[in-house]
Formats: structure tokens, C-alpha cells, sequence
């Protein structure tokens, strides 16, 4: 009877399962989808959908796409998306039509290249595989290049590349080489890959320089991420015809601020002022606050050679050793940049404040200014911390003022990570000679409040409107809510710890607990550990025309205004407030958020060059180093092995697992670690460890680490050597 009822129960959740499953058509979905689904709530249950799922796979009912992740076996033989290409041989292509990755064989790829647009035949998945699937056309390729060393033989040359993306060097005939020679570090294109062929055919598009020169190696990284290395000879002719124009004309139609106290407080070797702060002391006793930010968009206009350059690059990109503009220097450092003892058009937000920073009045105006003086922040820090030095009293005012907005940010519940920049000294090579932290002081929050300030004032004057008002088209810095997995993981580890954190409710109660326990582990063992955790489960900030509001700051409405000569993002803005401001209608919808998905694509491939150009300067500078040992922080943990990250410099290398002593290491993902099968012995991020430089890889911008104990001793694994044979006696026992 019971078996009865069981099998009974088992039919129907089946039927459910089924019923569920039928109606997703094309969608994904996993266990805990299906069973949220058929209220399946009891674990029990929910295993027992698991396994049906698991069952149906396995008799090719349903597909598994992904581990644990599921899919009716309805799609079409034939499929579009996207080629993606790796040199370790694991090809793939993206469906267009749910994202789905699909395994593509070598010998099923057409030899197409990583980004190609290819039409795929998806085959019938074995039982317990995966499907794969055969590219039968390449649709549009991708205009991508390689980056590589040359090595010219008598009628040919190849390229040798270290790319992911491709295992082959790349065959260059003797007359598209553009003169380069055997060392050249060049840039390359494919133009065509027979299907018989193991090399693909290129042709030289740059050459970049000597292997291993500063010079060469930036820009190899800049061509790498396919950002621009030099200015369009074309853009820079255009600019240099621009003038400061700061006619009687033009100031008659600004309010005239040159008169009023105004200084810029910037990094010590930045030569494009994006922005400026002035200060006065009103009647009534509190003080009028500008915030200037450099009026680009009256210098450059729509539909020029000068603003498509700029719309493209999106940003400026700030290396190591140089910065490679948005606009040409002669804007950026010369006409827009604003100098002291110069006048300057202005956008400005002017506020009358107290010292509490509450606000009576603002307004949104375009000015003209001229800066009394010019701060490195290293110079503003030093007169706040003395009390003696130039223009001390308005530092300080300024300086209370944005400790007060700084309070009530956090009292909303913003969260902030201080995390310190890696700069470095160079000799007049280019060659790391040290390395130091940049911290960020209260001269630099000082600049950094009242940017945002300004930013959310001018978000909320556009997106703010009445009720059933529609807002007009604007462009907003926004920043979604932390993974509930990412948080959830953090929660659960912290509670081991002993802390709180909270994963559900408002953002201000979730901030407010992950800000306690940062404060609570400062100076603990722990702190490496939960630190980096809860960095990680934040979302990336994006731009968008779809407010959703800034979790991280805890701002309903935000923006980016106050740097437009080095992000594209603040000259729509600049653009779009000026013709609001002027009674002007809406912009189309569309269009702008083509243009901030552009501009946040570009924002995270310059962030990506910046940080190979750091890696780049780490691993050069502890090539110097090979031997040395270091006190480190492990920042990484993964089944191939440890990163750790040097306390004293903050250069990350590996420790391979093959290097971590004769034992098998396993990875317990769910608590970030390593554990030994045989030793017990545990690696953890977080752990405090002390390693050696064992090897440097500049090309491949690698740096490797082998463990170290106590007493300086190895902990890599050393393969015992083997006998040396007798060559006389194999060879006797061969005849």
C-alpha cells in the first residue's frame, strides 16, 4: 500500500516535471527553477527533482548545457552565434539565441577566428555527453589581430604569438612584412586560412618595435585590447585650430566667478584639470561652494572628426608610464585643462552650504573662472595636517564641509572599499626601480565628495521629476545590487568568523552590516579574507539610460559630469543638461543607450589594459628580484593553484599545485581553499604565507612563486631524479 502511494506521488511530480519542461521551449533551467515551479519545497522533494532531471539527460529527453543546468532538445539542427577561439583547443560558440556555450571541435571550426559570426549544425548529444556542435559557415568575421615576434627567413616570415586566442604561429609572406625584421614586436592581421592549412595567412599591419623595449611592450599591451596607441594625425590638425575664444560676447552670457577664490587640487603629475573648487564666505554666514568642471562640449562639437575619435576611445586610458588621451592633448592639456592664472569656460553646480554640508540654494550654470592656484593632492594634504600654508582657512572649510557629506553617505549606508594604488618609480628607461602604494588622504576625499555631490545633483535635477511625469532621456552611472549567491557565500563564511552580515532586506541594512564587520576585522587574521570577499560580490558599475540608482554610494540618482575631458559618458551629459536646461525636448532613447553600452564596454577594456600595463611593471620589476623571498597574501584560490600577492609591493604570482609539496591538492570551492588528500594541510584565501621567486615571464606578463617555510626552506615538489641508465647495457640488450 505504501509502495502504491509512493509510486503514485513519484507519477505525479513526473507529470509536473514534464508539464514544466514542455513550456520552457527555448529557455534554460535548473532543479531549483523546477522546483520553485511545482512548490517542491521540502528538500526531499527538491532531490528528488534533481534526479529526475538527471534522468531525462541521461536518456536524451532533455539537454544538460551546463552542469546542473538544463534545456528541451527542440533547437533547430541548424543555429548562429558567435566563434569563440582558444589556443588550449576548448573552442565554443555563443548561440544567439539563448547564450548557450556549445563545444566545437579543431576539426569542426572552419578554422574560424575568436569574435567570427558562424552558422553551426548542432549534433545529437550521446548519452552522458554534451553536444557539440560543427561551424558550417562563417557569416562575418571579426576584424581582430594578433600581436607577436617576427622571424624572417629567406622568401617567408612567421609570427610567433603568445595569444589565447590562437595555438598556431601565423605564416606572413616576404612582401607584407612592411620591412620588419627577425625581434620585431609587430602587429598582425589574418586574411585568410585554407581549410587544409595548419597556419593561417597574415600580413603585417604595425610594427611596434624592438621585443622587450618599453616603448614597444606598452604598446603591444594597447594593441592587444585593441585601443588606439597613437592620436589620428587628422583629429590633431582639428584641435590645434581651436582657441580659448573667451571673447566679451561669450562671458556676457556666463556668470562671471574669475573673482572668487578658485583652486584645483590633482594628482602631482596630471596635466588635464577636469575640475576646479572655488569658495566664499556669504553675508548670512554660510559659504558658497562651486564646483567647476571644464565646458569640453563648447569646444567640441557634434559630428567633427574630433568628437567621433572621442565617441569611439570613450575614455582616457591611464598606464603605467603615460596617458593615452580621449581628446588631443592640445584640448586636453592646453584649451580645456583647467591651469591656474588662466580663464576658463565652466559647467558649474554652485551651492550655499553650511559647514554641516546642508544645502539652502543650488544652481547649474556655465561660467567663467580662473584658478588662483594649482595643488598636487600630496601639497593640499600637508597644509590640512600643518595649518600652515596657503589658502589653509578655505582648505579646511572645504575640508569639513566634505567630512560631513562623507558622514551622511555613510549614515545612509554607503559602502566603500579603500583600497591603495600600485604606483611605480621609473628610471628614464621606463624600468621599475620601486614600487609604492598611493593611499587615498582626506585631500583627496575632500575633491572626491564634492564630485559627487555635484554628479547626484545634476542626476537628480533631470531624473527626479514630478509624479507621472515622465523623465527625459539622461544618462546614469549606475550600480546594481551584489550577487545573492556572492553575498550569501560571504554570510556564511563570516558567520564562522563570528560576524553578521545580512542578506536580505535594504541596501542600507545590507551595507551597514558588511561596513560593521570591515570596520570589526581591521587588524585580524581574518581580514585578508573577508575583505576580498566582499569586494567580489559587488556588482560592476555600469552606464545606462535606465536609472536604477548607484547601490554602492547609496544614491538614488547619479551620474558621471565632472570629467569630461577624459570620459565620453560627461560630455553627453554636459550635452544633454545644457538642453534641458534650455527647455529642450527629449533625445532618442535608443541611440543614447547604444552609446553607454559603448562607453562602458570601452571603460572595462581600458581598465583591463591599465591593469595588464601594472602587471607588466610588477613582473618586470621582480625579475630583478628571481630567489628573493616576500611575505605575501594568498588573493586567489583555484584547482591549478595558489595567487598570492606580495604584502610589501602588491605584485600577484602563482604557486602552481604541482609546486606545493608531495601531496594531492583538492579544491573545496564553497570555502576557498586547497586542502592536501593525504596531509590535511589546508591553503585558504587570506592565509598569510611567504614565498620565493622562482620564474618571471615577461611576454606572458607571468610571475611565478614557489611556497617557503619558516626557515627558508623550499615546499615545491622536486620529482625524484631518475637512474641514470646504462647506455651499454641497453644497448647490448637490444641486439
Amino acid at each position: 500500500m505504501g509502495t502504491s502511494k509512493t509510486s503514485r506521488r513519484d507519477s505525479k511530480l513526473n507529470e509536473l516535471i514534464n508539464e514544466y519542461i514542455r513550456q520552457q521551449k527555448n529557455n534554460t533551467f535548473n532543479y531549483k527553477q523546477v522546483s520553485a515551479a511545482i512548490g517542491a519545497k521540502t528538500p526531499l522533494k527538491q532531490k528528488a527533482v534533481a534526479m529526475r532531471l538527471y534522468e531525462l539527460s541521461l536518456e536524451g529527453e532533455i539537454l544538460e548545457v551546463s552542469p546542473g543546468k538544463y534545456k528541451c532538445p527542440n533547437r533547430s539542427n541548424y543555429m548562429s552565434g558567435t566563434f569563440v577561439r582558444r589556443s588550449n583547443g576548448k573552442n565554443s560558440v555563443i548561440t544567439d539565441t539563448d547564450g548557450e556555450s556549445i563545444f566545437v571541435a579543431e576539426r569542426n571550426s572552419m578554422h574560424a577566428l575568436n569574435g567570427d559570426k558562424v552558422r553551426v549544425m548542432i549534433s545529437a548529444a550521446r548519452r552522458g555527453a554534451e553536444p557539440e556542435a560543427e561551424v558550417v559557415e562563417i557569416t562575418e568575421k571579426a576584424d581582430q589581430v594578433f600581436i607577436g615576434v617576427l622571424c624572417v627567413e629567406r622568401g617567408y616570415a612567421t609570427m610567433q604569438t603568445d595569444s589565447k586566442y590562437l595555438a598556431t604561429d601565423i605564416f606572413i609572406p616576404k612582401d607584407k612584412i612592411r620591412g620588419g625584421k627577425t625581434g620585431d614586436k609587430v602587429v598582425a592581421r589574418i586574411v585568410d586560412w585554407p581549410l587544409r592549412a595548419n597556419m593561417p595567412k597574415g600580413e603585417v599591419v604595425d610594427i611596434l618595435g624592438k621585443e622587450g623595449e618599453n616603448n614597444t611592450e606598452i604598446h603591444a599591451i594597447l594593441a592587444e585590447f585593441g585601443l588606439p596607441y597613437k592620436y589620428p594625425e587628422a583629429a590633431e590638425r582639428a584641435a590645434r585650430k581651436i582657441t580659448e575664444g573667451i571673447t566679451p560676447e561669450e562671458v556676457a552670457c556666463r556668470e562671471d566667478m574669475r573673482d572668487v577664490l578658485t583652486m584645483t587640487i590633482d594628482p602631482k603629475d596630471a596635466k588635464d584639470f577636469d575640475d576646479a573648487l572655488s569658495i566664499r564666505k556669504l553675508s548670512n554666514g554660510h559659504y558658497e561652494v562651486g564646483v567647476h568642471i571644464a565646458d569640453v562640449t563648447h569646444y567640441v562639437k557634434p559630428d567633427t572628426i574630433i568628437e567621433r575619435e572621442a565617441q569611439k576611445r570613450a575614455t582616457s586610458i591611464y598606464l603605467v608610464d603615460r596617458v593615452i588621451p580621449m581628446l588631443p592633448e592640445h584640448l586636453s592639456n592646453g584649451v580645456c585643462s583647467l591651469r591656474p592664472n588662466e580663464e576658463k569656460l565652466a559647467f558649474s553646480c554652485i551651492f550655499e552650504m553650511d559647514l554641516d554640508a546642508k544645502i539652502y540654494n543650488q544652481r547649474i550654470v556655465k561660467t567663467v573662472i580662473k584658478s588662483n592656484r594649482r595643488f598636487a593632492y600630496e601639497e593640499a594634504q600637508e597644509i590640512l595636517e600643518s595649518g600652515v600654508g596657503e589658502y589653509v582657512d578655505e582648505l579646511k572649510i572645504l575640508d569639513t564641509i566634505a567630512k560631513s557629506l562623507r558622514a551622511e553617505r555613510f549614515k545612509k549606508g554607503a559602502v566603500e572599499f579603500d583600497r591603495a594604488e600600485v604606483k611605480f618609480n621609473l628610471d628614464e628607461t621606463g624600468h621599475p626601480i620601486g614600487v609604492y602604494y598611493k593611499v587615498s588622504k582626506d585631500a583627496n576625499k575632500l575633491v572626491e565628495e564634492l564630485m559627487l555631490l555635484a554628479n547626484r545633483t545634476v542626476a537628480a535635477l533631470i531624473g527626479k521629476t514630478e509624479t507621472r511625469k515622465k523623465a527625459k532621456a539622461f544618462v546614469y552611472r549606475i550600480h546594481d545590487m551584489p550577487s545573492e549567491e556572492r553575498l550569501a557565500d560571504l554570510s556564511t563564511l563570516a558567520s564562522t568568523f563570528g560576524y553578521k552580515i545580512k542578506t536580505v532586506g535594504s541596501p542600507k541594512d545590507i551595507n551597514r552590516s558588511i561596513n560593521q564587520m570591515l570596520l570589526d576585522i581591521q587588524g585580524r587574521g581574518e581580514e585578508n579574507l573577508l575583505s576580498t570577499l566582499a569586494v567580489r560580490c559587488m556588482a560592476k558599475a555600469a552606464y545606462s539610460t535606465t536609472n536604477i540608482g548607484h547601490y554602492g554610494l547609496c544614491f538614488d540618482y547619479y551620474t558621471h559630469f565632472t570629467s569630461p575631458i577624459r570620459r565620453y559618458p560627461d560630455m553627453m551629459v554636459h550635452r544633454l543638461l545644457a538642453k534641458y536646461l534650455d527647455g529642450g525636448r527629449s533625445v532618442n532613447l535608443q541611440k543614447l543607450e547604444e552609446q553607454c553600452e559603448h562607453s562602458s564596454k570601452m571603460e572595462q577594456t581600458a581598465v583591463s589594459a591599465e591593469r595588464a600595463s601594472i602587471k607588466y611593471k610588477q613582473v618586470e620589476f621582480m625579475a630583478d628580484h628571481v630567489g628573493e623571498d616576500f611575505a605575501g597574501v594568498i588573493t586567489g584560490v583555484t584547482e591549478w593553484g595558489l595567487f598570492v600577492e606580495v604584502t610589501e609591493n602588491m605584485c600577484e604570482g602563482l604557486i602552481s599545485v604541482r609546486d606545493l609539496g608531495d601531496d594531492y591538492y583538492e579544491l573545496d570551492e564553497k570555502n576557498y581553499r586547497l586542502i592536501g588528500s593525504r596531509s590535511g594541510r589546508s591553503f585558504r584565501l587570506g592565509d598569510k604565507v611567504v614565498v620565493r621567486v622562482a620564474r618571471t615571464d615577461l611576454q606572458r606578463r607571468q610571475l611565478d612563486f614557489i611556497l617557503v617555510d619558516n626557515d627558508g626552506n623550499s615546499l615545491a615538489y622536486i620529482p625524484e631524479k631518475p637512474r641514470k641508465r646504462d647506455h651499454k647495457k641497453t644497448n647490448l640488450r637490444r641486439k
